[in-house]
C-alpha cells in the first residue's frame, strides 16, 4: 500500500501539473533529462566525426549544416513561439493547431526548393551540394517535430517532447557510429541524420494520435494571417539570429577555409554545450511566465527573478572556468590537430556566458508582447556581426569570427537590458540583484584560485571541472546562507 502511494506521488510529480513550482520542476526534469542525453550524445558523436573525418571533413559537414541553417527561419516564421504563448493563455485556441500545421507544411516545401536552388550558388563541390540537400530534408522533418513539441509545451506536458528527443538521438547516434566505423563519409553521415528524424516524426505523430485523437489538417487562411501577423517580428528576429549564428561558418566555407571551419565549429560545439542548462531552465519558465503575465505583476516579477538568479549563478563561472581550462578541454576531447581550436574556445566561452545571462531579457520581451522590439535589437546585432566578419575573417580567420561573435553578444545583451527596462513591468536593478551578483563574483574568484593551482590544474580535466564546480557551489550556497540569516537581508531581499 505504501509502495503504491509512493508510486502515485512520483507519477503525480512527474506527469501532472498541480502548481507553478511543481510544473516548473516537472518540465525542467523532463527537458533536463532529454536535453542532457541529447546534447551529450550528439556532442560525443560530433567529437568522433571530427576525429574520424578530420578537420576538412568536419569542416564540410559544418559548412553544409550552417548553410541550411540560414534558411531554417523560413520554415517556421516564428509561429511555434507565438503558438505556445497563445495556447498557454487560452486553451480553446488549440483548435487553430490544424491550420498552423498546414501552414508549416507549405513553408517547409517552399524552403526546400529555395535551398536546392541556392546550393548551386554557394559551392561548386558536388559532394557538399548533396550533403546540403540531405540536411535540408533532415531540417524540414525536424521543424515538423518542433511544431508538435510546441503544442506539448503549451500544454506544459514536456515529457512527450523529452521521450521523442531521446528516441531520436539514440537512433541518430547509433546510425552515426555505425556509419563512421564502417562507411565513413560526410554524405553517409548526412543520411544517418535524415533517418533519425524520419523515425522521430513517426513516433511523435503516434503520441499525438494516442493522446489527442486523429490529426486533422485544415487550410484556413484567416488563421494563417492571424498568427503570421503576430509572429513576423519573431520571424525577422529568428532570421537575424541565424545570420549571427551561421554567417561565420558560411563565410569561411565560401572563402574555402574548410579546415578553419572545422576547428571553429569544434570549439563552438563545446562552448554551446555549456549553454544547455540555461536553455532547459528557459524552456520550463516560458509557458509559466506566459500564463501568469495577465494574472499578477507581482507574481510575474517573482518568477522572473528566480529565473534571473539561476542565469547569474551559471554565467560567470562558465566563463572563468572555460578560459582557464580551455587547453585541457580541447586536448581531452579532440587530438593535437585541433590545437587552433583552443584560443577560439577561450573567446567563444565569453559569448556563452553572456548568452546565458541575457536569455531572461529576451524571453520576457516575448511574454510581454514586445516581440517587435526583439527585431530592432537583433537587427543591430546581425548588421554588426556581418560587418565584423567581413573585416575580421579574411585577416584572422576563425579567431576573427569568434571575436565578432563576442562583440555582437555584448551589444545585443546591452540593448535587451535597455528594452526590458523601458517596455516591460519588470524591475531589473534592485538590491537583491546586486547582492546575488556580488556572491557569484566572489564565488567565481575562489573557484579560479582553486582550479588554477598546479595541483588541481594537473589533474584530469573532468576532475578539475568537478572540483571547480563543487568549490563554487559550496562558497555560493554558504554566502547565501549567511546573508539570509541577516534580518535585513531576509526581510527585504528574500521576502516572499
Amino acid at each position: 500500500m505504501k509502495v503504491s502511494k509512493n508510486f502515485n506521488s512520483v507519477r503525480t510529480l512527474l506527469f501532472n501539473n498541480t502548481s507553478i513550482k511543481q510544473t516548473i520542476f516537472k518540465n525542467t526534469f523532463w527537458m533536463g533529462l532529454a536535453e542532457g542525453i541529447t546534447k551529450l550524445l550528439k556532442l560525443v558523436l560530433l567529437i568522433y566525426v571530427a576525429k574520424i573525418l578530420g578537420a576538412v571533413g568536419y569542416g564540410k559537414f559544418s559548412f553544409a549544416f550552417a548553410f541550411v541553417g540560414l534558411f531554417t527561419v523560413l520554415t517556421e516564421l516564428g509561429v511555434p513561439n507565438i503558438m505556445v504563448r497563445e495556447f498557454a493563455r487560452e486553451e480553446q485556441k488549440e483548435k487553430d493547431f490544424s491550420s498552423i500545421l498546414s501552414l508549416e507544411i507549405l513553408l517547409n516545401l517552399g524552403t526546400l526548393i529555395l535551398i536546392f536552388i541556392s546550393s548551386f550558388l554557394i559551392t561548386v563541390n558536388p559532394q557538399i551540394q548533396k550533403v546540403i540537400w540531405i540536411l535540408a530534408v533532415y531540417t524540414s522533418l525536424d521543424i515538423l517535430n518542433h511544431i508538435f513539441c510546441s503544442f506539448f509545451r503549451a500544454r506544459q506536458q514536456m515529457q512527450y517532447e523529452a521521450i521523442t528527443k531521446i528516441i531520436q538521438v539514440l537512433i541518430l547516434v547509433g546510425a552515426g557510429f555505425f556509419i563512421l566505423f564502417h562507411f565513413p563519409s560526410v554524405l553517409n553521415l548526412s543520411y544517418g541524420y535524415l533517418f533519425a528524424n524520419f523515425v522521430a516524426l513517426i513516433f511523435i505523430l503516434l503520441i499525438f494520435f494516442l493522446k489527442y485523437g486523429c490529426l486533422k489538417i485544415k487550410w484556413n487562411i484567416t488563421v494563417w494571417k492571424k498568427y503570421l501577423s503576430m509572429s513576423w517580428p519573431l520571424a525577422l528576429v529568428g532570421f537575424l539570429a541565424v545570420i549571427c549564428a551561421q554567417t561565420d561558418s558560411v563565410m569561411m566555407g565560401y572563402w574555402n577555409q574548410i579546415a578553419q571551419t572545422g576547428w571553429y565549429n569544434a570549439a563552438y560545439r563545446i562552448a554551446g554545450a555549456t549553454v544547455i542548462p540555461a536553455g532547459l531552465i528557459s524552456l520550463s519558465f516560458y509557458p509559466v511566465l506566459s500564463k501568469i503575465f495577465r494574472e499578477s505583476k507581482e507574481k510575474l516579477q517573482k518568477v522572473w527573478n528566480s529565473q534571473m538568479e539561476m542565469m547569474i549563478f551559471l554565467s560567470l563561472p562558465i566563463i572563468v572556468g572555460g578560459i582557464i581550462l580551455a587547453p585541457k578541454i580541447i586536448n581531452f576531447i579532440y587530438d593535437t590537430s585541433y590545437q587552433p581550436s583552443i584560443m577560439a574556445f577561450q573567446i567563444l566561452i565569453i559569448m556563452a556566458g553572456i548568452s546565458i545571462f541575457s536569455s531572461p531579457f529576451q524571453q520576457i520581451l516575448i511574454v510581454s508582447d514586445q516581440q517587435k522590439k526583439l527585431f530592432w535589437v537583433t537587427l543591430g546585432g546581425a548588421v554588426i556581426n556581418v560587418v565584423l566578419n567581413l573585416f575580421l575573417i579574411p585577416k584572422y580567420s576563425l579567431y576573427g569570427a569568434a571575436v565578432a561573435t563576442v562583440i555582437t553578444s555584448i551589444l545585443v545583451s546591452f540593448l535587451f537590458f535597455i528594452f526590458v527596462s523601458k517596455f516591460t513591468s519588470i524591475q531589473l536593478l534592485n538590491l537583491r540583484f546586486f547582492l546575488n551578483l556580488i556572491i557569484v563574483l566572489f564565488s567565481s574568484i575562489i573557484m579560479y584560485l582553486v582550479i588554477s593551482s598546479p595541483k588541481i590544474y594537473s589533474l584530469n580535466v573532468l576532475f578539475s571541472v568537478f572540483i571547480g564546480f563543487f568549490v563554487y557551489s559550496i562558497v555560493f550556497l554558504g554566502l547565501r546562507f549567511i546573508l539570509k540569516r541577516i534580518n535585513y537581508f531576509n526581510q527585504y531581499i528574500y521576502e516572499k
